[in-house]
């Protein structure tokens, strides 16, 4: 019977252990694309391809930022108030401020919350329980037969007494050995820093960011 030992030998840590870490790798990949997919697909326009065109960088060309635009009033003159003298007489009128209306557009991704997930920590717990033991066991059988004959008369009588007897022992002995296994991942998660070439992008268009003049019939 194999011991305890050769057990925990006969295990394949490699896989067993390789295997999460391959996975974390993985997902972390994942999450990778993740990202790049949601930075194409929410900041920026997808160019149309006609039909029957293949879809390469050529066909579709530089894709547009998205830009989320809203109006509000800038006030070009500030209101004034009137003017009294020491004897309540009014030297100035008052003026009325005057605002223009403006559009601002703002790139989408100037705003939004771009996801950089990284898997800061893996921690991998195996335990292996194993309970060998050993066992002997003894069964004792004793079986007697008898069988009793009598005759008997008048003035005589006799009697035959018949007795068998079996005797038998048997021994089984062992070993029994209990495997428990059981495996544990733990990952921590972050939000990354932004990658140089995100940060620049972001710098970017947030220097494009416009605000100009409504103008009219629009």
């Amino acid at each position: 019977m194999p011991t305890p030992g050769q057990e925990l030998s006969s295990i394949d840590f490699e896989s067993m252990l390789g295997g999460p870490l391959v996975a974390v790798i993985n997902a972390q990949a994942q999450a990778a694309i993740a990202t790049t997919n949601f930075i194409k697909e929410v900041g920026f326009k997808k160019k149309e391809v006609a039909e029957g065109d293949e879809q390469t960088p050529e066909t579709m060309g530089t894709e547009e930022p998205i830009y989320v635009s809203f109006k509000y009033p800038k006030e070009t003159m500030p209101y004034t108030p009137a003017v009294y003298n020491d004897e309540g007489v009014e030297t100035s009128p008052a003026k009325e401020g005057k605002f223009v209306p403006q559009i601002l557009e703002v790139p989408i991704l100037t705003m939004l919350p771009i996801p950089f997930i990284r898997i800061d920590e893996v921690t991998i717990d195996f335990n292996a329980k194993i309970n060998s033991t050993t066992y002997r066991q003894t069964d004792t059988s004793l079986k007697i037969d008898a069988e009793l004959e009598a005759k008997a008369g008048w003035f005589w009588g006799s009697a035959k007494l018949k007795v068998s007897t079996s005797y038998q022992r048997s021994t089984t002995q062992g070993k029994t050995v209990n495997r428990d296994y059981s495996l544990q991942i733990h990952i921590k998660a972050v939000q990354d820093e932004i990658p140089p070439g995100m940060d620049r992008l972001l710098s970017i268009l947030e220097n494009v960011i416009i605000s100009k003049p409504v103008i009219s019939g629009t």
